[in-house]
């Protein structure tokens, strides 16, 4: 069954909905809230490869659409078809896009559109048995197949998160360290310039004024 729903925008990784009452009856909920916020964060940075992926965690997956710059996510348990999970998603995505899509980009605080919980409870009840006729017929669905869609584990999708910001960390201070070494290498030709001439310099300098001090004693 479907145990956490959240919307978050995939711009900045801001958090637009989520189902207020997902996780009551789970000890770990705040564990995978956080664990889903930093999927967020991490796809904010555009580290994600698909525009639709499962995520192995623990007794869970994650599955989550980008559809329009936003992320639609949800956890179920390991044995809820893959499918239904991902249909929910997108019953969500296209009433989301109807109510608030011209409000998305402009939204400026946390969870601005937290009363679409209303909806999220309503479809989540929807999809609750899988033996329903309904959704019985979605799973036979054959133009909605999700065998194709990417599957990771959680740490794996995290932590090339983190490597790519190593990366880029990496990149960043060998970019300084190139322009303080530049910078270096122009003050030390100066410098050498300045010993290969400095006496020339003096000795004309000297030259100039025993040759000033001649002519305005004669």
């Amino acid at each position: 069954m479907v145990k956490l729903t959240m919307i978050a925008r995939v711009t900045d990784g801001l958090p637009l909905a989520e189902g207020l009452d997902d996780g009551r009856d789970q000890k770990d909920a705040d564990f995978y809230k956080q664990q889903a916020k930093l999927i967020f964060k991490n796809l904010s940075k555009g580290h994600h490869e698909a525009s639709r992926m499962s995520i192995e965690t623990g007794a869970y997956y994650f599955h989550y659409i980008i559809e329009g710059r936003v992320c639609y996510l949800t956890m179920c348990d390991r044995s809820y078809p893959k499918k239904l999970a991902f249909q929910y998603l997108e019953d969500l995505k296209n009433e989301f896009e109807r109510v608030n899509g011209n409000q998305i980009e402009t939204a400026a605080r946390p969870y601005a559109f937290i009363k679409f919980d209303a909806f999220i409870q309503k479809t989540k009840k929807l999809y609750l048995d899988t033996r329903t006729q309904r959704n019985l017929a979605k799973l036979n669905d054959e133009l909605y197949e999700v065998h194709q869609i990417m599957t990771r584990n959680v740490q794996e999708v995290l932590g090339v998160g983190e490597k790519l910001d190593q990366v880029s960390e990496m990149s960043s201070r060998l970019t300084s360290d190139t322009r303080i070494y530049a910078d270096k290498a122009k003050d030390l030709n100066r410098q050498a310039l300045i010993r290969k001439y400095a006496p020339v310099a003096i000795v004309i300098g000297v030259v100039f004024i025993l040759f000033w001090l001649k002519n305005k004693i004669w």
